[in-house]
């Protein structure tokens, strides 16, 4: 499904693939030889989102950019299939494998590799040929690479990245409170610009 969202269609090049249950909507662009495959999703909500050539996007993958944040797949990368992708960067030769997630403002090598269920955490950089390890997790600028049972060692290096106010703008609460109510306020408004969105086409 082709959508128009913002005003900005979809361009995908003649050679390209995109399934027939395969979303697209929004200022997407799909290099020359990619394939989008059955239920993947790729939605650019405001700035761009890029795929090269030759891109390979697995069953039900997720990828988006945001508002704020576009969101850039360099070409010859494969997302494999359950992965999610959000407002991050990654250079040409880069493989995600089933289920791993990328979060905005990372920023990943030529070459990079994150294995099954492996994480990137928000504004995390990984220089060429990083491989991140089955179900490990990346964090930091260099990042740094750890087992999932590290959380406090982890939390070290997340927690002054601000999660919450890099990615909606709203800061971490304080301690016994919680910043859910104003973060899905402004998710609700920014999201409700899809109610005007127009269905192209099927795709073919």
């Amino acid at each position: 499904m082709i959508i128009t969202h913002k005003d900005k269609t979809p361009w995908i090049d003649s050679s390209a693939y995109v399934a027939p249950n395969a979303t697209l909507c929004g200022d997407v662009v799909v290099g020359a030889g990619s394939r989008i495959m059955f239920g993947a999703c790729v939605i650019a909500e405001g700035q761009t989102l890029e795929l090269g050539e030759n891109c390979i996007v697995m069953e039900n993958a997720v990828i988006r950019s945001t508002d704020e944040h576009p969101t850039i797949v360099g070409a010859h990368s494969l997302i494999g299939p359950h992965a999610h992708l959000v407002g991050c960067t990654l250079e040409e030769c880069v493989f995600i494998a089933t289920g791993v997630s990328v979060f905005h403002g990372a920023y990943l090598g030529y070459g990079t590799e994150v294995r099954v269920g492996g994480v990137v955490h928000l504004r995390s950089r990984l220089p060429a040929y990083t491989t991140v390890p089955i179900g490990w997790i990346a964090v930091g600028d260099p990042a740094k690479l750890f087992t999932p049972d590290q959380h406090e060692a982890i939390w070290k290096i997340q927690k002054p990245l601000n999660f919450p106010l890099f990615v909606y703008g709203v800061d971490r609460a304080a301690e016994g409170e919680s910043n859910m109510p104003e973060i899905t306020q402004r998710r609700s408004n920014a999201l409700k610009t899809h109610m005007n969105d127009v269905i192209m086409e099927e795709t073919e």
